[in-house]
């Protein structure tokens, strides 16, 4: 009987680089990525879509429950809202900054949750978020948790914007960045946290292969470890 692939965890806060490195690690290993954060993402656009406030929590919640979240991976990776193509429309500022907020939300939390573990129940899965290593799946063979400052994350993510033509300040970035960091940390459900057997990376002044270099070599260990004591 084939043994199952391990399911590789990487959280951290916004902007320290878990996008870019988890799609990386599982194009090299041939594994499924998902995006935890485009999940709350998606949620936060529908309910601007629909104009529903943050304080409305029940209603946000009860939105997280009926919509259909997909994932389409067949040209890239795009994610669709109840058939709509959202990969673009949920990156803007304005969902951006409602994502945190939403990803508060007890109920939308809870749908989401179980959506993540049924997409990565069968292993073979890179998943990247705020809670996967702690909440989502706590016994993930692999846990890396990359941080980075809030300088350098500010810094990614206005060179982001800028390559898409939206005008911000670094600045004002870094305060978000700050923001964000104290409004995910001190959540009560599912706060951002390192899980007490996840690697730490520091991503400042590394580059992206380095990352993904020591991510895998950390993949091999854990799996030989798996296999020889399984």
């Amino acid at each position: 009987m084939t043994a199952r692939r391990p399911i590789i965890a990487i959280d951290g806060p916004a902007g320290a680089g878990k996008s870019t490195i988890a799609k990386r690690i599982a194009e090299r290993l041939n594994y499924i990525y998902v995006d935890t954060g485009a999940m709350y993402r998606a949620v936060a656009w529908k309910s601007l879509q629909d104009n529903i406030p943050i304080s409305e929590e029940e209603k946000i919640t009860a939105l997280a429950e009926s919509m259909k979240i997909r994932f389409d991976r067949t040209n890239g990776q795009k994610i669709f809202a109840d058939g709509t193509d959202i990969t673009e429309a949920i990156r803007t500022p304005e969902v951006t900054q409602l994502s945190s907020p939403v990803s508060a939300i007890s109920g939308v939390r809870r749908r989401l949750v179980e959506i993540q573990r049924e997409m990565g129940a069968g292993g073979g899965v890179v998943m990247e978020g705020r809670d996967i290593g702690t909440v989502v799946f706590p016994d993930a063979e692999v846990k890396v948790f990359l941080t980075a400052s809030p300088e350098e994350r500010a810094r990614r993510r206005l060179l982001e914007l800028s390559e898409k033509g939206i005008q911000s300040s670094l600045e004002d970035l870094i305060a978000q960045m700050r923001e964000r960091d104290q409004r995910d940390s001190s959540r009560e459900d599912s706060p951002l946290r390192k899980a007490d057997d996840a690697v730490a990376i520091d991503t400042d002044g590394t580059t992206i292969d380095q990352v993904v270099d020591a991510i895998s070599a950390l993949c091999r260990k854990r799996t030989c470890e798996c296999h020889c004591t399984g």
